[in-house]
């Protein structure tokens, strides 16, 4: 991290661990598409799109109406159902599905809520350069 975001870091450095960072390059290189190695333990919702094809909403959306499908009544369990149900297993509501499943990395991060930031990014790269633009992360809890 430079000197100035370590400076902003240190005060919660108690509460936060894990910093780390990625370059513009790494990302625009990245495969958006791969799949998960492990089952994420939030339930899928899916929408369906125009063309009649399945579109992903969210995670762990809708989690009322998830829990008259699902039978779920212990909040631990709902809000971690991939751990309680198998991969695949999945839960018919009308023109959405929940469904137990891995993530693609664009799920992760999705556009809805990363968007301003790719696009800030993008732009500092074009004055500076791919490599030359950091997002610099760190985690808490």
């Amino acid at each position: 991290m430079s000197k100035e975001v370590l400076a902003d870091f240190e005060p919660w450095s108690d509460e936060l661990h894990g910093e780390s960072w990625i370059s513009w390059a790494e990302l625009t290189a990245a495969d958006w598409d791969e799949v998960a190695n492990e089952v994420d333990g939030c339930v899928h919702e899916y929408r369906r799109s125009p063309d009649g094809s399945w579109k992903m909403h969210g995670r762990n959306s809708s989690l009322t109406r998830f829990a008259e499908l699902s039978g779920l009544t212990d909040a631990r369990h709902l809000y971690c159902a991939g751990s309680v149900y198998p991969e695949n297993t999945e839960w018919p509501d009308g023109d959405r599905l929940f469904r137990i499943g891995r993530l693609q990395r664009k799920h992760a991060v999705p556009d809805s809520e990363w968007g301003s930031i790719w696009s800030v990014m993008r732009t500092l790269a074009d004055l500076h350069g791919d490599e030359g633009v950091r997002l610099v992360v760190w985690f808490d809890g």
